[in-house]
């Protein structure tokens, strides 16, 4: 099954720019089986771990974390690109394999002690990761784990979130 979900991700290359192999999950969101199949194995996981919240990233991470908002009977918390929540934020700033951005999360999104799942799409760098870790430490949150679809190990953005638990379904 593993193989099937690999092949459900579409690789788009030079974007989005010149040298970066860009792993396309939409096509895997396409496809119902797929979809699924990556939200019950995630899902299954992480079922008896008592996750009060699943924060989403921006933007296909609120896909990912939606559904395991859902199959988990949690709620949701998006993490967004500054401007875009209407209530008072926290803000962080980071540094991706092909420029710099800042993510945002509204102050009273989570209380101190709740347990979050962070989920997102694919773990490269770790930067936006990062930048997660330091809007949640700031609300005191209690990380259980990170879930990503795709890892791309070579770039090492696991080690970027120690002590932090990584988990990924798919590594390239």
């Amino acid at each position: 099954m593993v193989e099937r979900l690999k092949k459900s991700i579409r690789d788009i290359p030079d974007f989005p720019k010149k040298g970066i192999l860009f792993k396309d999950i939409t096509t895997l969101c396409q496809d119902p089986v797929s979809f699924q199949r990556t939200v019950d194995l995630l899902g299954h996981r992480y079922i008896n771990q008592k996750i009060d919240l699943v924060v989403g990233i921006e933007a296909r991470g609120f896909v990912i974390g939606a559904a395991l908002a859902y199959k988990l009977g949690t709620g949701v918390v998006l993490v967004r690109k500054p401007g875009k929540l209407p209530h008072k934020t926290h803000k962080a700033t980071y540094t991706l394999e092909y420029g710099e951005d800042s993510l945002e999360i509204h102050q009273d999104a989570i209380k101190k002690g709740q347990r979050v799942l962070v989920a997102d799409d694919l773990l490269a760098t770790g930067g936006t990761a990062n930048a997660v870790v330091e809007l949640l430490e700031k609300l005191g949150a209690d990380i259980v784990e990170f879930s990503f679809i795709v890892e791309l190990e070579e770039l090492k953005g696991r080690e970027k979130l120690a002590p932090h638990k990584v988990f990924s379904l798919l590594q390239y």
